[in-house]
């Protein structure tokens, strides 16, 4: 059968070891696009391609990539806002128009009981999307579905985002939703499975593109992986967590504004 491609957005899928592995080759696929195509919600153009990350065992070392924005203070705030909900305060004081722990928490239980009832269940899904909020947002949530199978003792997650943006906000999504993940193999007792992260729109906006191309350069320069990753157990987790009681205290602050 013939196809005739009419020169769309391009689809590709990077399958991998580690989280940094595939994060770094989808950045240099990205990279590696002439066309820009323009992102008209914001007045702007953008590198973008429909991407699909395979991870094969997404807590091994080394799990840290430095090739994002943030820091370990950073990393382990948006941890605790995906999976605690520390910000969530800030759509009930109407500064934020949702969190995606406040669109998901009402979920965590039924995700771990229904794998519990039946373990080769295909109903644990998550659903972000509010169709009735979203619709009419100038910011509707970007992050779709989760969906949860347990695949020879194994929880595996695949996730769906509508929209990435690949140099600011990836890596981040991915990190808390693995740790999100692990809760639940932990609750469920059994092994971490794959992590899928499938983004239709991965895109890198035009006024960032030199920051991607930073990122690639970097890459091609490394000696050594350790020159553009970090382990987590070793060292980066306790860096995170050192910062633990100013995010606590930032977080009162907030509330108190």
């Amino acid at each position: 059968m013939e196809y005739n491609y009419t020169g769309g957005v391009e689809e590709y899928l990077v399958r991998a070891k580690t989280l940094p592995e595939a994060y770094h080759e989808a950045l240099k696929i990205l990279a590696a696009q002439e066309s820009l195509y323009p992102c008209g919600d914001w007045n702007t153009r953008q590198k973008e391609v429909s991407m699909t990350m395979f991870i094969e065992t997404p807590l091994a070392e080394p799990l840290i990539s430095r090739l994002f924005i943030g820091g370990p203070k950073e990393l382990e705030q948006y941890r605790q806002e995906m999976l605690d909900g520390i910000l969530d305060f800030e759509v009930e004081k109407g500064n934020w128009a949702y969190t995606y722990h406040q669109r998901m928490e009402n979920q965590f239980d039924f995700i771990i009981e229904d794998l519990k009832r039946n373990a080769s269940s295909r109903r644990a899904v998550i659903l972000v999307r509010d169709a009735a909020k979203d619709m009419p947002s100038e910011d509707p949530a970007c992050l779709q579905h989760i969906q949860y199978f347990i695949r020879n003792d194994a929880l595996h997650c695949k996730v769906l985002f509508r929209s990435n943006d690949a140099c600011k906000a990836t890596f981040m999504n991915a990190f808390a939703l693995i740790m999100l993940q692990k809760r639940f193999a932990d609750a469920l007792g059994v092994k971490m499975g794959s992590y899928t992260h499938r983004a239709n729109s991965f895109h890198c906006y035009e006024k960032d593109i030199p920051m991607l191309e930073g990122y690639v350069k970097r890459m091609e320069d490394a000696e050594d992986v350790y020159d553009i990753c970090f382990d987590y157990e070793d060292g980066w987790q306790e860096l995170m967590e050192s910062y633990q009681d100013e995010i606590a205290r930032t977080v009162e602050e907030l509330k108190n504004r």
